[in-house]
């Protein structure tokens, strides 16, 4: 359920979508739904009817700001001027960075040694291209991520196939998965290249990962066997998210742990059209309903909205009234190497029982 169209329609500068942006990241889906079939839009069903829970709100715990620090195998080395410096695995990589109004804080000879830089040269759909200063790379190379081999991959939407950000809601989970000492079924809707699947299948427990995008799917497949985790229950559903969910409850499937990272703005695979403020109360109410009796949690995470956490965190404390529990809320940032300061990617709110 990814597409996206950022239309200028005047002779101001064009502001590139936030890598790791929903904006962004439904660019690189897009591309793919356009190599695939062609579907006609499909009529909007009848909205899902939403009454407000009975029963006391969850506890809750905010603002609770999640971080990823510099390790070995990703860094954000520094950032400023509208662009960020990042290492991944064996390549320097230079991408736009809307957020960073700064000023850079490394000389520009640091930045020169980079081996990738996007050139931000985007046209109406988005896409843009690499540039690589010293030997032309690959269109992939090997990754790691907490000792998990994947891909990483230079699209001509600026992604690389991972969001560091992420990694705080995959330890996480990962941990109350262990802590569980039962099976463990997880959903990870909207679940692009499968890290998290891949994460939560290696803790133990069986995945169902789900993605509009057959490209994305085919990635995530080959990043689960560069794990040597072809043997972990993992299913892999290309599907819109929404339909899914409501499929899975009419036919009694129930999770413990739900992932939902929904675009802004988005059309699935037959046309389905997906608006976050309109859409969000009904998915999270779906999300809701395909627990099972004694669930772990449900993480929601906001990309590129204008909206404070606290519209989310009110959504998911009105959902979840009645099944006690706390909803954290807050953001998913990264801390820079070079000056120690903050870069906000993304807006979240959990359920955790």
């Amino acid at each position: 359920m990814k597409s996206f169209r950022d239309r200028n329609r005047d002779n101001r500068p064009r502001q590139p979508a936030k890598p790791g942006s929903s904006q962004s990241r439904l660019r690189e889906t897009a591309s793919a739904a356009r190599s695939e079939p062609h579907h006609r839009q499909e009529a909007k069903p009848a909205p899902r009817p939403l009454i407000r829970r009975d029963g006391p709100l969850p506890a809750e715990r905010l603002p609770l700001i999640l971080e990823v620090a510099p390790n070995a195998d990703y860094a954000l080395l520094d950032s400023g001027a509208g662009e960020k410096l990042e290492q991944y695995g064996p390549y320097r990589i230079v991408r736009p960075e809307g957020q960073a109004i700064w000023q850079r804080a490394l000389p520009a000879k640091e930045w020169e040694r980079a081996d990738a830089i996007f050139t931000g040269d985007t046209d109406e759909e988005g896409i843009g291209r690499w540039r690589f200063p010293k030997t032309p790379l690959g269109e992939t190379w090997p990754m790691k991520h907490d000792g998990i081999d994947y891909l990483g991959r230079f699209t001509s939407f600026r992604h690389v196939g991972v969001f560091p950000e992420q990694a705080s809601h995959w330890d996480h989970m990962a941990g109350l998965i262990a802590a569980a000492r039962r099976p463990v079924k997880v959903l990870n809707l909207f679940g692009y290249t499968g890290l998290a699947s891949l994460v939560a299948a290696r803790a133990g427990a069986e995945v169902t990962h789900v993605d509009a995008s057959k490209k994305a799917i085919g990635w995530a497949r080959e990043n689960q066997e560069m794990a040597g985790l072809s043997d972990k229950p993992i299913r892999w559903i290309v599907e819109d998210a929404v339909k899914f969910a409501e499929r899975e409850e009419r036919r009694g499937s129930r999770y413990d742990i739900v992932l939902f990272d929904p675009p802004a703005y988005g059309r699935g695979p037959k046309g389905e059209v997906w608006q976050l403020f309109e859409d969000l109360p009904a998915l999270t109410d779906l999300c809701r309903s395909i627990l099972t009796p004694k669930p772990l949690a449900v993480v929601l995470t906001a990309y590129s909205i204008r909206a404070s956490f606290f519209a989310i965190h009110a959504l998911m404390r009105d959902t979840f009234a009645g099944m006690g529990g706390t909803v954290e809320s807050g953001e998913l940032i990264i801390r820079e190497k070079s000056a120690g300061r903050a870069l906000s990617t993304s807006l979240f709110s959990r359920w955790v029982a």
